[in-house]
């Protein structure tokens, strides 16, 4: 278990990313650098990808105190927070959950993660990729709800999940600027307000701890699925309705 950081950077690959380039200096404690944006910048503290991620896109050399994080670490992560089906399995929460974990920040600030992939134009910081987010898969029918759930998590544990893109993006988290961080609070909400959602997680019981769950592929129920996720949906716009009123 590391240390816990008081403010942490996930960094993905969406064009959006490109703005850290033009920070001389930031407050973040660590970096976590998703896939292929570790090119971006090089003050990155944590690499994570996933198995299937090439060997030969991924950093020659380390500075001092870079770490890699490989499917061994975060599994075990998510799996304390319910899972990578529950999740969602694609690095952008598959990062946030274990950075929720093993760095257990006071603030979880996105960028780069938005989701969103344009029909022309670039996709990602370097040109044209897959848009793994938006293949068929069981965990990801409502990118939105897998946010809101990730935003719930965090704030249990004290951490207000933000995004610092200003872009179009499936993730719900409040946005702000990197010199606003440091007035990042959580807002109150009631501890209830995800008990229906938590609930039918339990009773759906779609746990899958190896977190290959593509290979229990017909133990899931869309229907099921669908009203998870909308709860999730409804839990986080009722908690932003109160805070608004």
């Amino acid at each position: 278990m590391n240390a816990a950081r008081d403010l942490v950077l996930i960094m993905g690959s969406g064009p959006g990313a490109l703005v850290t380039r033009d920070w001389a200096a930031h407050p973040f404690d660590a970096v976590v650098a998703i896939n292929n944006a570790w090119q971006i910048r090089p003050d990155w503290t944590h690499h994570i990808h996933p198995e299937d991620f090439p060997p030969e896109r991924g950093p020659e050399t380390r500075r001092p105190g870079q770490e890699t994080v490989l499917y061994r670490e975060y599994v075990p992560s998510n799996n304390r927070f319910g899972g990578v089906f529950y999740a969602g399995g694609t690095m952008a929460f598959t990062a946030g959950y274990w950075a929720l974990d093993c760095l257990r920040p006071r603030v979880l600030a996105f960028v780069g993660c938005d989701m969103v992939y344009p029909a022309t134009g670039k996709t990602h910081f370097y040109g044209s990729g897959t848009a793994d987010p938006l293949r068929a898969d069981p965990t990801l029918r409502s990118l939105e709800a897998k946010a809101a759930r990730l935003w719930f998590k965090a704030a249990g544990q004290g951490c207000a999940c933000v995004n610092l893109s200003q872009d179009e993006s499936r993730l719900v988290f409040p946005r702000t600027t990197l010199s606003e961080l440091g007035q990042v609070d959580l807002p109150a909400f009631p501890e209830a307000a995800p008990a229906t959602a938590e609930r039918l997680e339990r009773e759906a019981d779609y746990n899958v701890p190896s977190g290959r769950y593509w290979e229990q592929a017909e133990r899931f129920d869309p229907d099921r699925i669908d009203a998870i996720d909308g709860a999730w949906r409804d839990a986080y716009d009722a908690m932003r309705a109160g805070v608004r009123s």
